[in-house]
């Protein structure tokens, strides 16, 4: 092989590598994928309200979090529960209980505790889940 053909076939092959991971995502769907860690929505999760670990939902304005998820005791008897992965590039936020907000430590986006977004880069709100209140247990879906 000649060394331009060497070239042309080198060049063409590392473009070919380089394009591929473009093609292949321009296939998925936005938002049908669900981050690794975030709940089946097939699934649900219990959480026992007498259990110690979720002793900070006995008080409204309580939170916890459950694998990726945070948990908020928001009324007497209500409940929100919301993804942690952050929407813009998927780090893990943590609420501040001091101002109320949901910040990602990542980039500075902020959210409420419904999930709704305040501050950018982030443009979509926080993953919501419906937590339905049975006896002493959360069913979250």
């Amino acid at each position: 092989m000649e060394r331009k053909e060497f070239i042309k076939q080198f060049a063409l092959g590392g473009s070919i590598l380089l394009t591929a991971p473009v093609l292949f995502n321009s296939c998925s769907k936005d938002g049908d994928d669900l981050e690794p860690n975030d709940p089946d929505p097939s699934n649900e999760i219990i959480i026992d309200l007498n259990a110690t670990a979720s002793a900070e939902l006995q008080n409204v304005g309580g939170f916890i979090y459950s694998g990726n998820l945070i948990v908020f005791r928001s009324g007497d008897s209500s409940y929100t529960a919301l993804s942690r992965k952050c929407t813009h590039q998927g780090c893990d936020v943590e609420y501040n209980h001091a101002d109320g907000s949901v910040p990602c430590p990542c980039h500075g986006s902020k959210f409420t505790t419904a999930g709704i977004v305040t501050n950018g880069p982030a443009t979509s709100n926080l993953k919501k889940y419906s937590v339905v209140k049975s006896g002493t247990t959360l069913k979250i879906i």
